[in-house]
């Protein structure tokens, strides 16, 4: 009666558009005052100590460091370095678009910030070149996505905290399913722009260029190196890598490019502060309301309730999947996993899975929600770029959706993906 209580208000709170972060907080509140057995000031606690964790500083400078860095220069300069790599072939403006936001996630843990920090740039210079908007609004969208599952991730920290595991390792285990999910994308790209007709830039490809560019483009190229293989030399960690790619992006940006102002900074600020006060009041709500999941059994419930259902392990992972994409839909990403990895982790671990490995399938899988309505964060934020409605993202969205649930499948089934490097 409980676990009723807590989710048929959990329901009821979406249904009437309530913020996910509130409703989570006033569902656990209602099955509180329901079950008289657990002190209101569990909620509040359960708020506190949450948040009381040093590798979850990181989550606030990751933040930071995206924001300074979109509007510091770098993301046009990634772009001018793919540019001269893909931009003189068929759908190359689509690729160069996909390999910048490939870079952009090593450097902002974020999807959203990725497809604001790209989108902005690339969405106008691709209808410019020629390209239908729906398809280039769809393409940032996807490869924005690419901003949870390339390292740094801000989901993957919150998993670590959550499972109990190594940031780090989930970094160095994003690395491949990152760059498979971003070819893939790349290849439906070039054979949508191959049938569609979308040609280059007509200018010719030069190792002079490539290098003028690289050269340009050097403070920004070296951002991801600096803040990965500091985290894997063992010379920080992650949160602490946080904080230097926020030092690093406000010397590049207000020194090195000098198209950071001073004047900007509040700006910045600001954006980063709400972001991270929207993100932390999501994580102290689902925390407070995975903990009264635990003290009412349900993970426990739930976990034999699918182990009855089938022995096969291929059978219960793919259920698990299912589950996660649907769950994507609905629900904010960090919301899941705080909520889901006490309740899937262990049934993952009994069927063979390394908790590392499982923590990417859980953010590969969330990471494809950002561009599933009716919750699409992308796909909101690549609509308020392009002026183009939801439903005409979204139908222009199944494509790149499908590629990326075969390459979910991939990282699924083939465990040396994701733990190649480990």
């Amino acid at each position: 009666m409980t676990a009723a209580v807590l989710f048929g208000s959990f329901a009821l709170f979406l249904l009437l558009s309530v913020p996910i972060g509130i409703a989570l907080g006033l569902a656990t509140l209602v099955t509180i005052l329901f079950s008289g057995s657990i002190p209101l000031e569990f909620l509040a606690q359960g708020l506190v100590t949450s948040v009381d964790s040093f590798p979850l500083m990181a989550v606030p400078f990751f933040i930071l460091a995206g924001e300074i860095m979109g509007k510091g220069g770098i993301s046009d300069r990634l772009f001018r370095v793919a540019n001269t790599v893909v931009g003189n072939k068929t759908g190359g403006f689509a690729i160069a678009t996909i390999i910048t936001c490939m870079f952009f996630a090593a450097i902002s843990g974020s999807g959203p910030a990725t497809v604001a920090a790209i989108g902005g740039i690339m969405i106008p210079a691709m209808v410019r070149q020629g390209y239908d908007k729906k398809f280039a609004t769809a393409v940032v969208a996807a490869a924005g996505s690419l901003g949870v599952i390339i390292p740094p991730s801000i989901p993957m920290v919150i998993y670590g905290v959550v499972g109990g595991t190594s940031i780090g390792n989930l970094f160095i285990a994003g690395i491949i399913p990152g760059v498979i999910v971003g070819l893939g994308l790349i290849m439906y790209s070039y054979f949508y722009s191959r049938k569609m007709g979308y040609r280059g830039n007509g200018e010719k490809t030069s190792f002079k260029k490539f290098l003028v560019a690289t050269w340009d483009a050097k403070w920004a190229l070296l951002i991801p190196i600096i803040i990965l293989g500091g985290i894997y030399g063992g010379i920080f960690t992650p949160t602490e890598a946080a904080v230097i790619a926020v030092v690093y992006g406000l010397i590049a940006g207000l020194l090195l490019y000098r198209e950071l102002k001073i004047k900007d900074l509040p700006k910045v600020f600001i954006d980063a502060a709400l972001t991270t006060a929207t993100i932390l009041i999501i994580v102290g709500t689902a925390t407070a309301f995975g903990r009264l999941l635990t003290i009412e059994q349900i993970p426990n419930q739930v976990a034999q309730a699918m182990l009855s259902i089938s022995e096969s392990p291929i059978i219960l992972i793919l259920l698990i999947t299912i589950l996660l994409l649907i769950v994507g839909c609905f629900m904010d990403t960090l919301a899941a996993i705080i909520i889901l990895t006490p309740i899937l982790l262990p049934i993952a671990v009994n069927l063979g899975y390394d908790p590392i490995h499982f923590g990417i399938i859980m953010v590969v899988n969330l990471a494809i929600g950002f561009i599933t309505p009716p919750l699409g964060v992308n796909l909101f934020v690549g609509s308020g770029i392009s002026g183009l409605s939801i439903e005409e993202i979204s139908r222009a969205i199944v494509p790149f959706f499908l590629v990326m649930v075969f390459t979910l499948l991939l990282i699924v089934f083939i465990p040396q993906l994701s733990m190649f490097f480990l």
